[in-house]
């Protein structure tokens, strides 16, 4: 048994081999040393034929799951190695093989995932020019190529799709680790594979032979060479790691960069998409608010639209039809929510029936999701809407899949597949014979002890059961004297004597017989239907897809009638004017009452809003909330606002807020720097910008320097719709400078010494910031503010403009008159002063100093 698992061990050196011995997997040597002390399991020994006893753990075979995912959590690979034939009838040593190697991004057990979040492996190949690049969710069977122009691209969707391993060749390990340390991945594991794997050949062959086609030109990535590379390389890796066919792998999904908005990490991160700045957690995020899908596959697809906003008017009119119908339609609203919620997660079944690894409860699970279609389907067939339509004409309701599992599975069958009591009664004959044989069985064992009893006159005597004796009768020691000759002495235990018969012998044979015939012919039958759903793969695939998009539709719907959302309009005539716009997310986690507030922008007269005033105002929260407005549109969700004409844009970006970056050693200004620079470099007339304090965090002069200069350079070569707050009020002047610059502020209200937020952009531009005022609401000693506000009155009193009226030139600062003691020092010639000229030198500017005062 040693020397199998030794061979097996040579096979697969960089994973911890978990290796089947009965109900255990079992660990040895350096992966039992590992495994004991990650898992926190104990470590003993076993005999192996050397001079020390080989270092093993074990953990229970029905428990695996918890301890694979701890070890994959830990980054480590795990090969399980399972028994490949019944121990029963095997002779000499079971055959045992690798049956699949699991992986941070190959997971597919429910009891590991979260059901709302894909869990990718990700596969990048770096060609000449461009990088390809290919995903798959293993447990979904979803498959994406595409080819990207450059490594910040790159990075831009490494950040989106988040994978939990990537794969490269062995020759860029080095590259991708410094590019996952400029990401910062926490959990991603960067694994290497053969360099052959990535070459064009061998990556067309392996797509071209599972896909079972002669060209990838049917999947739009025929000419995507460094994509192709990616994709092949990753399908056999999948091959070799998975063991088996992968039959819910169906088709190669071409992502192009003209169907959706890029967003780069910065602005995900700081509009809150999809988890918070300070917690990092979902709840005060965009997703949060916009998650009222009621299937996990809904709540994944959910995540992609937020992340992936369209660049399309027909399409995002498409979703803003649907989602509008079915907000006015309340029975359509309601039954969709109720009916949705019937249904399982049909991507992740799918998967199961492809590694073979469903049950009898996964097929109850399909059969209770399958009878909602029907249901479903009818409340769209009468839909006005075109994306609603097309899930009306392309929801394939498996009714025969139904009707197959309904007349085949038991409601109350067990977990496991091989126990026997999963076939339904009438499905098929034989199987029924066997049931009666058996229960037939039972009866006369009932009979049996009755007559016996009767008999004997043995009140308590009983027939009973257990693996190791099978059937025998039991009499407790009280009655011994009375147990007939014919009874033969089966087992002595201490309270009891435990006999067997002739007849109940034979009647044994019959029983056990006729239940293991039936849990053998039921096993045979499951299989038979597990590879029928096998052969079906493909519709119920596409229907889980057309469930997932109307319970998306549907949550776009719930959120825009609970919260009184309007539609926006969209137009490609460069106008963004919301009316009465709100946050989406602060409105409904603070009690008090939200204040509206517009926003225009266009590419003429309003090309930039540059926003002054207090902090604690709402500047943040304004832009935000435009920007969210203007994703939310672009997702195809109706937005928080009393009406709004939305232009398309093709980025959204933002610099709100830095923090240090103590990994890569970078300050709180260099951060802003970068990020500043990735923007000015990379945005278009049609971008839409969000600026926060550009230049706060250096000295005031080169902050300002470099605010204004910003802004010159955004109105005057790109002209992209800006929202700018700042607290330098010197740049209020810009708009007097340049056509396309309006100012606003946060409007506040005095009340003597105090202060009161109205939380409302108005017309104008500010020259106060209230800083002090904010200092003293946040708990700073009175002693502090008093203090504070002496040098705030002495700092005013000598501030001046800092730029020319007429030429709009930022102005040098005078030069200080010398006074005329120093002109003396200056214009003295030390090299030729005699030590007596010095010191009437400096007698002589003492006297005057003493006379000025």
């Amino acid at each position: 048994m040693m020397k199998q698992y030794l061979e097996l061990k040579q096979e697969y050196p960089d994973c911890i081999l978990m290796f089947r011995l009965g109900d255990f997997y079992e660990m040895f040597f350096e992966d039992a040393e590992l495994a004991a002390r990650v898992l926190e399991i104990a470590l003993t020994g076993r005999n192996c034929g050397l001079e020390e006893r080989a270092p093993m753990c074990g953990v229970p075979h029905h428990s695996v799951d918890n301890y694979i995912n701890r070890l994959i959590e830990n980054g480590y690979k795990v090969a399980i190695c399972d028994q490949l034939e019944d121990p029963s009838i095997a002779k000499g040593i079971v055959k045992r093989g690798i049956t699949r190697v699991v992986t941070p991004g190959t997971v597919v057990e429910n009891s590991i995932l979260n059901e709302a979040e894909n869990n990718y492996i990700l596969c990048i190949h770096y060609g000449e020019q461009t990088v390809g690049v290919c995903y798959c969710d293993v447990s979904t069977g979803e498959f994406c190529v595409e080819q990207l122009p450059d490594e910040m691209q790159l990075m831009n969707e490494l950040t989106r799709i988040n994978p939990r391993e990537i794969l490269v060749a062995d020759s860029c390990v080095k590259k991708m680790l410094t590019l996952t340390e400029k990401t910062r991945f926490k959990n991603t594991f960067v694994n290497p594979y053969f360099d052959w794997a990535f070459e064009q050949t061998a990556a067309k062959k392996a797509l071209c032979g599972h896909f079972k086609v002669k060209s990838l030109s049917g999947f739009g990535c025929g000419e995507l060479s460094d994509a192709i590379c990616a994709a092949g390389a990753l399908m056999q890796y999948l091959v070799d790691t998975q063991k088996n066919a992968l039959l819910h792998i169906t088709a190669i999904k071409t992502l192009t960069g003209s169907s959706y908005m890029v967003l780069d990490p910065s602005t995900r991160r700081n509009l809150e998409l999809t988890q918070t700045l300070m917690e990092n957690g979902k709840k005060g995020s965009l997703l949060w608010l916009l998650d009222r899908t009621k299937t996990a596959m809904g709540a994944r697809l959910l995540k992609k639209l937020i992340l992936q906003p369209l660049k399309s008017i027909d399409a995002i009119d498409e979703r803003l039809d649907a989602v509008g119908e079915i907000k006015d339609d309340m029975y359509l609203r309601n039954s969709l929510v109720d009916y949705l919620g019937s249904i399982y997660d049909l991507e992740r079944i799918i998967s199961r029936i492809s590694y073979g690894t469903i049950d009898a409860k996964d097929c109850l699970s399909l059969k209770r999701s399958i009878a909602a279609l029907p249901t479903l389907k009818a409340l769209l067939e009468n839909s006005k809407s075109t994306l609603l339509k097309g899930i009306y004409e392309n929801m394939d309701d498996l009714q025969d899949l139904f009707e197959l599992l309904d007349h085949a599975i038991n409601e109350d069958a067990p977990v496991g597949i091989t126990e026997g009591n999963i076939i339904k009664h009438g499905f098929d004959p034989e199987i029924d014979q066997l049931i009666f044989a058996s229960k037939n069985g039972k009866n006369w064992l009932a009979e049996l002890e009755a007559r016996e009893r009767e008999e004997t006159g043995i009140k308590n005597l009983k027939i009973s059961y257990n693996k190791v004796f099978g059937y025998f009768i039991e009499v407790t020691k009280s009655y011994l004297s009375q147990v007939p000759y014919r009874y033969l002495r089966k087992q002595t235990l201490t309270n009891c004597e435990r006999y067997i018969t002739e007849e109940l012998k034979e009647m044994e044979d019959t029983i056990l017989g006729a239940e293991e015939k039936r849990n053998a012919k039921e096993y045979e039958v499951f299989l038979r239907i597990r590879d029928t759903l096998g052969d079906n793969v493909s519709r119920i695939q596409a229907c889980a897809a057309q469930v997932a998009l109307l319970d998306a539709m549907q949550s776009f719907a719930c959120v825009a009638y609970e919260n009184m959302y309007t539609r926006p309009q969209m137009a490609d005539d460069g106008i963004l004017d919301i009316k009465n716009g709100r946050h989406p997310v602060v409105e409904n986690i603070r009690k008090q009452e939200f204040v509206p507030n517009d926003a225009l922008l266009n590419s003429d007269t309003d090309n930039m809003l540059l926003i002054t005033g207090p902090n604690m105002a709402g500047k943040s929260t304004y832009m935000r909330q435009v920007g969210l407005i203007v994703l939310m549109a672009h997702i195809g969700s109706f937005v928080p606002a009393s009406s709004a004409h939305i232009c398309m844009v093709d980025r959204i970006f933002t610099r709100v807020g830095a923090s240090d970056d103590l990994a890569s050693g970078q300050s709180t200004f260099m951060v802003e720097m970068n990020e500043l620079a990735n923007i000015l470099n990379n945005a278009t007339s049609k971008s839409l910008l969000i600026l926060d304090e550009i230049g706060r965090g250096t000295s005031t002069t080169d902050g300002l320097s470099i605010a204004w200069a910003s802004v010159e350079y955004i109105i005057q070569n790109l002209q992209a719709k800006t929202l700018f707050a700042t607290h330098y009020h010197e740049l209020v002047e810009l708009e007097n400078m340049f056509e396309g610059i309006k100012n606003y502020s946060v409007a506040v209200k005095e009340m003597g010494s105090e202060i009161i937020f109205l939380h409302k952009i108005v017309n104008g531009g500010t020259d106060r910031s209230f800083g002090v005022d904010v200092a003293k609401l946040a708990g700073l000693p009175q002693q502090v503010i008093a203090r504070a506000r002496v040098f705030l009155d002495r700092l005013q009193n000598y501030e001046i403009s800092l730029t020319d009226s007429n030429s709009g030139i930022p102005k040098e600062k005078p030069k200080a008159e010398l006074p005329e003691c120093v002109k003396k020092i200056k214009n003295t010639n030390i090299d030729t002063l005699t030590p007596i000229e010095a010191l009437n030198l400096v007698y002589s500017l003492n006297k005057e100093l003493n006379d000025a005062e």
